[in-house]
């Protein structure tokens, strides 16, 4: 960052006066609000929660968001993610980029970085680096098995939320001081006892919920007020209107945890990772290649278009061909995302036969 550039956001530090109504809060005030402004924090997926999540602490004067998301936007996103709309899906814009340029034109005094990569074992670490707390956007347990990992082996604060239906869940995990996600779940639910959104459907009012009070733990951790975290697991039903909160002490106290109690960090060593992923209610498979790539898209759209059953769209994030029933999404990286297919082996065999082994 040059001079000019940090002695400007210096000086909008010093004029808190569009935070007024927050800094009301006694228990944020100027002190809390300066505190936002010096925090920086990792958001791990731009989708429901992730979209909420980034506007209200951008909102918040946040100082500095770092956003992290593999996927692009669909039309079904419009529904509950908040931060894009027809105009970025016309312009093939990954979520991360879109989101980026929305909370630039939402509060110019927050540093917000995009980054268009799958977050996994091989990155996170260095995603994560500098940064106060780490938040959970994400729709899937490995992914947050993987940032828990990373949160209690550096002592990092991250919080946990999920929606499925009307339904959610979010619990702050305070490392040393809490139950830590492994503590509460000890593998990943199997898939009859997982639904996700194509099979249960999501309600855009439980999002917006849950991702506020994802917010609300966050400020209070990020003005130090750790007194104040909730400590539950707490599941929120909206239509039925029903709230519970579940004492997850004793899986601390009395539980014999891989990660906080033997310090196995099973999905951050890689031993727990996978180079597929099927795609919560999406009917589509990513695939990510070991150790990325640079890829050419114009070379490689040339190629494509021979073969393509529509014309190939690209710009500088991604490449978009069609084969058949299939549809191939490529980013710079060389992750592809194969829609129109859960067959894990069906997409690694149109990678290789359209894109290279």
């Amino acid at each position: 960052m040059d001079n000019n550039r940090q002695s400007e956001i210096g000086n909008r530090k010093s004029d808190l006066s569009r935070y007024s109504r927050q800094t009301l809060i006694s228990a944020i005030g100027e002190a809390g609000q300066r505190r936002l402004l010096d925090s920086h924090v990792l958001l791990v997926g731009c989708g429901a929660l992730g979209s909420v999540l980034a506007e209200t602490l951008v909102r918040a004067g946040v100082g500095h968001v770092r956003i992290c998301d593999r996927d692009y936007i669909e039309p079904n996103n419009l529904q509950r993610q908040v931060l894009f709309d027809e105009d970025d899906i016309a312009a093939n814009l990954p979520k991360a980029e879109a989101a980026q340029r929305k909370l630039a034109r939402i509060n110019s005094d927050v540093q917000v970085d995009a980054i268009v990569t799958d977050v996994n074992h091989t990155n996170i670490e260095r995603l994560a680096d500098g940064t106060d707390l780490l938040l959970d956007g994400t729709d899937n347990f490995e992914t947050r098995f993987l940032i828990n990992d990373l949160a209690v082996k550096s002592g990092r604060p991250w919080i946990y939320g999920a929606v499925i239906g009307s339904s959610g869940l979010l619990m702050p995990v305070l490392p040393g001081r809490t139950a830590c996600l492994r503590c509460v779940f000890e593998a990943a639910p199997p898939p009859e006892m997982n639904p996700t959104c194509d099979t249960a459907g999501v309600l855009a009012p439980a999002v917006n919920v849950v991702a506020s009070m994802q917010s609300l733990e966050a400020m209070k951790i990020l003005v130090g007020a750790l007194d104040d975290v909730n400590r539950h697991l707490i599941n929120i039903d909206l239509w039925s209107g029903r709230m519970t909160s579940l004492n997850v002490d004793a899986a601390l106290e009395h539980g014999d945890c891989a990660c906080c109690k033997h310090a196995r960090f099973d999905y951050l060593d890689g031993r727990m990772s996978s180079g597929t992923t099927v795609l919560c209610g999406r009917d589509a498979v990513q695939l990510t290649r070991p150790g990325g790539a640079s890829i050419d898209f114009g070379s490689l759209a040339a190629r494509l278009n021979a073969v393509s059953s529509t014309p190939v769209q690209f710009n500088r994030f991604l490449l978009r061909a069609s084969f058949g029933q299939r549809e191939l999404t490529l980013f710079a990286d060389g992750r592809a995302i194969i829609k129109g297919t859960k067959d894990a082996d069906e997409a690694k065999s149109l990678y290789a036969r359209y894109i290279g082994a």
